[in-house]
């Protein structure tokens, strides 16, 4: 055999080390689970009762990313005085947009004691996020648009039976 020569055996092994990552990256795809876009509403989450004032409300609690993220998407409507509460992770600026949401709902910021600081109209589809204004938001309350002019429910007042909401990070 010439020195400039190789075995066979190492040529074999090369091309097989040549498409070993293609085959690693074939198997990782083969087992991770489908990735699909959200084309329904998420099942019904656990419910909470608030109140304000003597108004009680029946709220799902979205206390999880996945859940935040797909709110009331894909909803035809919302029972009497019932909503979604959205429990941030940590207390903070927040937004909310409407996509894929058919439902015109009335938002409520509210910070970490309870204390509606901010409500705004959001209409279907849209897809603009809404900002708060203030900046120690904890809690988010949809329910739909015009309930809380409807109830005589306006910023500065206070719910009760809200979940403990998460610490802010330092």
């Amino acid at each position: 055999m010439s020195p400039k020569s190789e075995s066979p055996v190492n040529i074999i092994e090369k091309k097989y080390l040549k498409i070993l990552p293609l085959v690693g990256v074939f198997l990782f795809l083969l087992i991770q689970p489908p990735c699909r876009a959200q084309s329904g509403p998420q099942p019904t989450l656990p419910t909470t009762e608030l109140r304000i004032g003597t108004k009680k409300i029946t709220a799902e609690i979205a206390d999880e990313d996945h859940e935040r993220s797909v709110g009331l998407m894909f909803r035809k409507s919302l029972a009497t005085d019932s909503g979604m509460l959205f429990v941030m992770d940590d207390s903070g600026p927040v937004g909310f947009w409407m996509k894929n949401t058919e439902v015109p709902l009335t938002i409520a910021y509210i910070d970490p004691a309870g204390v509606i600081k901010e409500l705004h109209d959001l209409q279907p589809q849209n897809e603009k996020p809404v900002p708060s204004r203030f900046p120690n938001i904890a809690y988010a309350l949809e329910m739909p648009q015009g309930w809380f002019s409807k109830n005589n429910i306006w910023p500065g007042e206070r719910l009760d039976g809200l979940p403990k909401p998460a610490t802010p990070r330092p």
